[in-house]
């Protein structure tokens, strides 16, 4: 379990009121928030990754699940559960359609819902292809057939159901991150500002992750009447291509994406990562 904030001077308070909870509503966080809906001293709140972050940093939530990259962005954020949404291989829900072959790509259309997925994508190109393209936005309205660019990211549900052919190449970003690194991929942290007291949140999130997990067959059981998917295939992706555990590897693996982004420019250099055992800064 990872560290918590210093102080708790505003225990009194934060435990007067309901704990605001931001989360997104794909499959993949299905398992994460496994029961805190019914949870009197919590509030749910489902939005984009991208827009999670964005409304933690303005107040409006007390913790959310948030992509990797935001944590990097924000010196007063900090990890305050060891659950997460993680890789340690294929991923299915985070792919790069190619209409051309990797090294001729030009222009990268990016699917705004997750800036993690996109720094990942870009981060992949620049280190194994030496390919920078032209960025454009991909609204979350739209789909393959909307984007004109070389090569279009798309991430969640759609991702999970896009069809392949016709594509000179299609990466699973998680698959092609852990053979080039070897180490597992983190796309998403609960991450809380350092003015909001953790003492009671890291526990309740991490008993939802463990309950989810117990209970992965009824989840996908729901998700498949929801999102009009075999539950064989939702119970596959949540438990052979998900891992929702920040473990050492996992770490170690969140600290070459930093340097890595810290490379690209994407985010920028002195970031401290805190763990429950080390400090490492980059």
């Amino acid at each position: 379990m990872l560290v918590r904030a210093k102080g708790a001077s505003r225990l009194s308070t934060e435990m007067a009121k309901r704990l605001r909870i931001g989360a997104v509503s794909y499959l993949n966080t299905r398992p994460l928030v496994y029961g805190l809906q019914d949870r009197s001293d919590a509030e749910v709140i489902f939005d984009l990754p991208s827009r999670l972050a964005d409304r933690l940093s303005r107040g409006e939530l007390d913790v959310a699940l948030i992509p990797s990259v935001e944590y990097f962005l924000r010196p007063d954020y900090r990890i305050v559960s060891d659950a997460c949404i993680g890789c340690r291989g294929p991923v299915l829900s985070v792919k790069l359609f190619c209409r051309r072959p990797v090294s001729e790509i030009k222009t990268l259309a990016l699917d705004e819902g997750s800036r993690t997925s996109a720094t990942l994508t870009r981060i992949l190109l620049a280190e194994r292809h030496d390919v920078h393209p032209q960025l454009r936005s991909l609204s979350i309205g739209e789909g393959l057939s909307d984007a004109d660019a070389d090569a279009v990211l798309l991430i969640g549900d759609r991702a999970i159901g896009a069809d392949e052919a016709g594509f000179a190449e299609v990466w699973d970003l998680g698959d092609v991150w852990c053979r080039w690194s070897e180490l597992p991929f983190v796309f998403a942290m609960w991450v809380a500002r350092e003015d909001v007291d953790a003492s009671r949140i890291d526990t309740a999130l991490a008993a939802a992750r463990d309950a989810g997990v117990t209970h992965m067959e009824e989840i996908a059981e729901k998700a498949s009447r929801d999102l009009d998917l075999a539950a064989a295939a939702c119970l596959s992706y949540l438990r052979d291509n998900l891992y929702f555990f920040l473990g050492p590897r996992e770490r170690r693996g969140l600290e070459l994406f930093y340097e890595k982004a810290v490379r690209l420019g994407a985010v920028p250099r002195g970031r401290q990562l805190r763990f429950h055992d080390c400090e490492t800064t980059r």
